[in-house]
């Protein structure tokens, strides 16, 4: 019984504290989404949209994550939601005087 009584006020002092929160927002109930904004995903998909599309160094540099993160992504757009990624030109350094494997590079792009 003492450890009721003990926790009445705290509790109550909660329950005060989130009714004052707003209420979230309901959508309707088969509307859409909404997509958060200036999310790395967000960034992504606005990069491989550009006209020059973009590589996966530059999407490493933007977002952060490691090169097998970005080749996931890639693949999770195809499979969740049916957008594939195109390679717009891959560039192979190889043979003498070239950076061999580590300077090629492949540029992707995602169709309009």
């Amino acid at each position: 019984m003492d450890m009721i009584t003990a926790l009445d006020g705290p509790m109550a002092a909660l329950r005060a504290t989130l009714a004052g929160k707003p209420p979230r927002q309901a959508r309707e109930p088969g509307a859409p989404r909404k997509p958060r904004e200036g999310t790395k995903q967000e960034t992504v998909v606005a990069m491989l949209r550009r006209e020059e599309g973009a590589t996966i160094a530059q999407i490493c540099e933007a977002t952060g994550w490691q090169q097998h993160t970005v080749r996931g992504f890639f693949a999770g757009l195809k499979k969740r939601q049916g957008i594939e990624v195109q390679v717009l030109e891959r560039v192979r350094q190889v043979g003498p005087n070239k950076e061999g494997a580590r300077g090629s590079y492949t540029i992707y792009h995602l169709p309009a």
